[in-house]
């Protein structure tokens, strides 16, 4: 796994249209992600789904990124980066196109599959190749254009998706699609270069099997456990979370004393590093609650459509992805503390508010709320996910973005299965006085309440993310880097 150092720095690329064809192809996976969600409620009605049946398009998403994304570090030393592309690209392209046919539940679940692996081996590829071509001094500035163009996929999504469903059909979300991924594939033949050093380590089957059981376990464990009655206390929930730690304890003995890892885990050993990656996965937390819980409740407690629910979410979204390029131009210059502890207040302020929303809130409040979450989130994420890359020497950048893609997956299903649980056990609690459950508001007093504990969960893990922010600090990067081509 071990690769020259020197190799960075002797190399230019074309680091324009490298970026351009990964952005293409990053930004339709994003929408056709977002774009989703906002139509569950109109696919359980046109499919004739329950809610816990309409959640695996989530939950089977997140569980193919689970399984693949660690296997992703061993992908990029054994393909070339062209490979790669090709065959994320191809997956995405074959799973919209089934998605726009589908005809029934089942398969549009396989085309969600398909999506996610294309989306599987895309995200740590580009980061990957980020890490290489770009000089760490200059890495805020192009993670920023990247978020800039990855927010702003799920940013129009809703909106686009509610219009679409008010006038057309869901099936539209994954036509507007196709043509853009065609197109991405078509210029990333043309101008992609192969960026990654091809070293073939040994795979070791077994790390690949423990590694399949202990993610799959967990991520199928949390998303199942936010469904039905018996929630947290159901068998498969139990059984499948224990068989995830087991596995996930014997894939780290393995990691840490077989011959051949599969996954480095001499990352770890990095601080900054540490420190960045809790800050992602506290984020993804926070995001993927908040962003359910929200739309469900201005559809179901404000009486709002999907389109209006997408309307509102748009500015605070937008506002997002455009403050994505100046925190990157600001971590370069200041560095990420200065940037990631003011956010993480910004954040718990919003969410301290959210808590207090109710049925009469008006929705100019619900925007405003909504922009200063997207604002906060956007001074956390990047600078520091960028400080922590940083820290790592080029020869575990592959290891390093393979284990900050694997965990976001673990913690946004942790995230979206708590928060239903708290929804559900809040709404649940509510109805259980007799006195509440008749009074004619009472549904949508039980959807409040439940809706503020989510809010009020979020705002915990906001403060635990603060309290772990005091700890940072700035990475002096020694190590050589890719030098541009102009």
């Amino acid at each position: 796994m071990q690769q020259a150092a020197g190799t960075y720095e002797q190399k230019q690329y074309r680091v324009m249209p490298i970026l351009i064809s990964l952005l293409i192809s990053g930004f339709v996976g994003m929408f056709s992600e977002t774009a989703l969600n906002i139509a569950i409620s109109n696919l359980m009605d046109v499919m004739n789904i329950t809610a816990a049946t309409a959640q695996w398009l989530t939950t089977g998403f997140l569980l193919t990124l689970g399984i693949l994304t660690p296997v992703s570090g061993l992908l990029l030393q054994w393909f070339t980066t062209r490979q790669l592309f090709v065959a994320s690209l191809v997956c995405s392209i074959v799973g919209t196109l089934v998605a726009a046919l589908a005809p029934n539940f089942e398969t549009l679940m396989v085309a969600r599959v398909l999506q996610a692996a294309g989306t599987g081996l895309l995200l740590p590829l580009m980061f990957n190749t980020i890490l290489i071509i770009i000089p760490a001094e200059k890495r805020g500035a192009a993670m920023g254009v990247i978020g800039l163009v990855l927010m702003f996929a799920p940013a129009i999504g809703p909106t686009i998706a509610g219009l679409l469903i008010e006038y057309l059909s869901w099936h539209w979300i994954f036509w507007i699609s196709l043509p853009f991924l065609v197109i991405g594939l078509l210029f990333g033949l043309v101008y992609l270069d192969n960026v990654s050093q091809i070293t073939k380590p040994k795979i070791d089957a077994l790390s690949v099997l423990l590694s399949t059981i202990g993610f799959g376990g967990i991520v199928f464990g949390f998303s199942k456990a936010g469904e039905g009655a018996e929630g947290w206390s159901s068998l498969p929930v139990l059984v499948s979370l224990a068989l995830g730690l087991v596995g996930l304890l014997l894939f780290t003995l393995r990691q840490l004393y077989g011959k051949h890892p599969m996954m480095n885990l001499r990352v770890f050993t990095y601080p900054m590093f540490v420190v960045g990656l809790f800050m992602v996965l506290f984020c993804m937390m926070i995001i993927l609650s908040t962003m359910l819980i929200l739309p469900l409740y201005m559809q179901n407690g404000m009486a709002l459509t999907a389109f209006a629910a997408g309307l509102i979410l748009l500015p605070g979204s937008i506002l997002n992805g455009f403050m994505s390029p100046l925190m990157g131009g600001l971590f370069d210059k200041y560095g990420p503390k200065w940037l990631v502890i003011p956010g993480l207040v910004i954040v718990a302020a919003a969410l301290w508010l959210f808590s207090g929303i109710n049925a009469g809130t008006a929705t100019v409040l619900i925007v405003v709320l909504h922009c200063l979450l997207m604002v906060g989130i956007a001074m956390v994420w990047m600078p520091a996910q960028t400080n922590g890359l940083n820290q790592l020497p080029p020869e575990l950048y592959p290891d390093g973005t393979a284990v900050m893609n694997t965990l976001q997956q673990v913690a946004g299903a942790i995230g979206t299965a708590i928060a239903v649980s708290i929804l559900t056990n809040g709404i649940h609690d509510y109805m259980k006085n007799a006195e509440a459950a008749a009074a004619p508001d009472a549904a949508v007093s039980a959807m409040t309440f439940g809706s503020q504990n989510v809010f009020t969960f979020a705002m915990i893990v906001t403060l635990l993310g603060l309290v772990m922010a005091l700890f940072i600090r700035r990475v002096i990067v020694t190590h050589p880097a890719a030098k541009p081509m102009h």
